[in-house]
């Protein structure tokens, strides 16, 4: 017995090297690129904080970087059709999780959206988000295939339409506008690449643009107007007051502006310490929020360039994962993450150079946030699963020839022998 065992361990872990040989190691140098970057960006804009907690902002992220690649590489391994049941699952936790914060809020605490659990905080709109993606996958690429009723297309719309709008509902309540914007981005996204009729797809998009005056009139909050007019006025007024709701959006555009071509140096080294982010921008906002322009700030266009380029070729990549997916599960799960990813820091970097309100959306793998950064290594996990199992898919049968066809391909009839005549 003990013999058997060792080998099936042996077993089991030659299966599990196999694997790991197989990662797309492309997109993992580009994946820890960034997350180096975050990492120098963090300490950048917190290492001359006073206090130990607050200059050792950094190091929190590292260790929180090891607990994420741990759950990156146990995501990457397992075969990512566990989904086809488990996303539903998850896709509940997130409600469930956005149902506790609504009640945490109703109890009197303030309008937050985060959790405290002792060691860090839960973004309850991150993980709706995460796990909400997932299951727009699952119903997207898999639900037609186990349930005939969802081979029609128009029925797969609403269904995953209204498993986008209940998050969505549930995040305006917090509010959260950022996420809840988020979320309808994605789901347009994700409905492009998937494998529905065109008509479809127009009449949605129709629909939705004929909804954003009556969202803007009547869904938003007024400091959530207030937020959409200071930004169109900073992108159109010459003069405008900056003393009151335009203040951190003004800080904003002086230190994106300030910069130059190369930046104001590394811990602000060519202005002797003195910097918009240093001055202005509070110990949180600096590392999270506002990390872009703290990037910028610091390194000049030449990092936000590096910012941007590294982004892109993570998505690029990304891309081309879903691109050599073998079934449609493992299309939109990638479709799912890359448009996520890109949403959120397209959110975030336009609204750090005064293009998009300021909604408090983090930059995945730059931001400060442990739970956070491992959310989104395991987002990474879920691409890098499909790329290595994508080989294990079965191929699908070629269709049945059509008896036209059929008939052409038989063999021309056997005529029979002629018996011999016998004279006489």
């Amino acid at each position: 017995m003990r013999g058997m065992s060792f080998r099936f361990t042996e077993f089991v872990m030659r299966i599990l090297l196999r694997k790991f040989c197989r990662l797309h190691w492309l997109l993992v140098i580009i994946l820890f690129a960034l997350i180096a970057w975050g990492v120098w960006a963090i300490y950048n804009a917190s290492s001359f904080r006073e206090g130990l907690h607050l200059s050792g902002m950094w190091r929190d992220q590292l260790r929180w970087l090891a607990f994420g690649i741990a759950i990156w590489v146990v995501t990457a391994l397992i075969d990512y059709k566990w989904l086809r049941w488990g996303g539903w699952l998850l896709y509940a936790g997130g409600l469930g999780a956005l149902l506790f914060q609504s009640h945490v809020n109703i109890q009197g605490c303030g309008a937050r959206s985060a959790i405290s659990v002792g060691f860090s905080s839960l973004s309850t709109p991150q993980l709706a988000l995460a796990m909400t993606a997932v299951a727009l996958a699952v119903g997207l690429g898999h639900l037609h295939q186990a349930v005939s009723l969802f081979r029609y297309q128009w029925l797969r719309i609403v269904l995953v339409v209204v498993l986008a709008l209940i998050p969505v509902r549930m995040l305006y309540g917090l509010p959260d506008l950022g996420a809840a914007w988020t979320m309808g981005l994605v789901l347009v996204l994700m409905l492009l690449v998937a494998s529905i009729r065109g008509r479809y797809l127009v009449l949605m998009l129709a629909v939705g643009l004929c909804l954003v005056p009556l969202w803007y009139h009547f869904c938003l909050k007024p400091f959530q107007q207030k937020r959409v007019d200071v930004m169109v006025q900073m992108m159109t007024s010459p003069s405008l007051e900056v003393r009151g709701e335009a203040y951190m959006s003004d800080k904003l555009k002086v230190a994106v502006g300030s910069a130059g071509f190369t930046g104001k140096g590394p811990l602000s080294s060519k202005v002797e310490g003195r910097s918009v982010h240093r001055t202005y921008f509070t110990p949180t906002e600096a590392i999270n929020d506002f990390i872009f322009a703290v990037i910028v700030e610091e390194f000049g266009l030449l990092g936000g360039l590096l910012q941007m380029t590294l982004f892109l070729l993570l998505f690029l990549l990304c891309i081309h994962v879903a691109y050599t997916a073998r079934d449609e599960l493992g299309r939109m799960l990638v479709v799912g993450v890359v448009a996520l990813l890109f949403v959120c820091s397209l959110q975030n970097m336009a609204m750090n150079i005064c293009m998009f309100p300021i909604t408090g959306q983090s930059l995945p793998f730059t931001s400060y946030g442990g739970i956070y950064l491992t959310l989104c290594m395991f987002m990474m996990g879920l691409a890098q699963s499909v790329w290595i199992h994508r080989h294990d898919v079965a191929p699908v049968p070629p269709p049945p020839p059509s008896p036209e066809a059929a008939a052409e391909n038989l063999p021309p009839p056997s005529q029979p022998e002629e018996l011999p005549r016998l004279d006489g």
